[in-house]
């Protein structure tokens, strides 16, 4: 099988501190869309990690520097932050071996094998991600959030109406349900939350952003402003797994 080439000679490796992407980090991306198997990206492995991988990990640093100050139980390393670039193709029709974007996930810590609330973005050759909520929560988790909501669904209204909100994000379309949840009433002023599968914002840019000095420096921003939204969501998940208090001889 013949492939169109693609010449890129990998660059001495960027600094740890660099918090952004390189033209050639872009570059790869596209040409990995055009050219998703082993034999193309395996001989290019070096220039994957020398581009993107690193940058990513220096993005990710930089970021959880700045979570110090209003998302502390996020901070997580950055190795367990970035997701890998390979597909998990077992249940999928679609055989291709390789991610065509690269992303980073930051779950609270004692969630990490859960879904529950966090921030999320990625990078692909077109455009930039930049999200934060609740996304595809497991099932316990989803009756957690939603019996919260029951009662709390004006003040997260609130939060969600905020003008810098508004300005920086747009909301989840929620994957919604065509019917209340069971269990839930038919009648109820939460119910368009109630019935949704998903709650937070997103945010997209062109891929140049990635390509920016202060890149991480936006995230961060981007982060700050979804943060009540975050804790919010996580509320009723963190009474979920708090640790019961003991009875003594039937006395609390």
């Amino acid at each position: 099988m013949r492939y169109t080439p693609f010449i890129m000679v990998a660059k001495p490796r960027l600094e740890v501190s660099a918090a952004h992407l390189r033209p050639e980090g872009l570059a790869f991306l596209r040409a990995l869309a055009r050219h998703n198997d082993r034999e193309w990206f395996m001989p290019r492995k070096a220039v994957f990690e020398a581009e993107l991988k690193e940058p990513m990990l220096g993005i990710i640093r930089r970021v959880n520097q700045a979570m110090e100050s209003f998302a502390p139980r996020f901070i997580r390393p950055a190795e367990k932050c970035l997701f890998r670039i390979y597909r998990d193709t077992r249940f999928s029709a679609d055989k291709k071996p390789y991610k065509t974007h690269v992303a980073a996930w930051w779950a609270m810590q004692g969630m990490e094998k859960t879904s529950g609330a966090g921030y999320y973005f990625h990078i692909d050759a077109k455009e930039v991600i930049i999200a934060a909520g609740a996304y595809m929560p497991e099932k316990d988790q989803l009756a957690a959030i939603r019996h919260w909501l029951l009662d709390h669904h004006a003040q997260f209204r609130k939060v969600l109406q905020t003008a810098a909100l508004r300005k920086n994000f747009s909301e989840f379309e929620g994957n919604a349900l065509t019917r209340p949840p069971k269990g839930f009433p038919k009648e109820h002023p939460a119910l368009d939350l109630i019935q949704c599968r998903q709650w937070g914002l997103a945010a997209t840019l062109p891929s140049s952003a990635a390509l920016e000095a202060g890149f991480a420096a936006e995230l961060v921003r981007r982060f700050r402003l979804a943060a009540p939204v975050v804790d919010a969501l996580n509320t009723p998940l963190l009474a979920a797994i708090a640790p019961k208090r003991k009875v003594l001889f039937g006395l609390d």
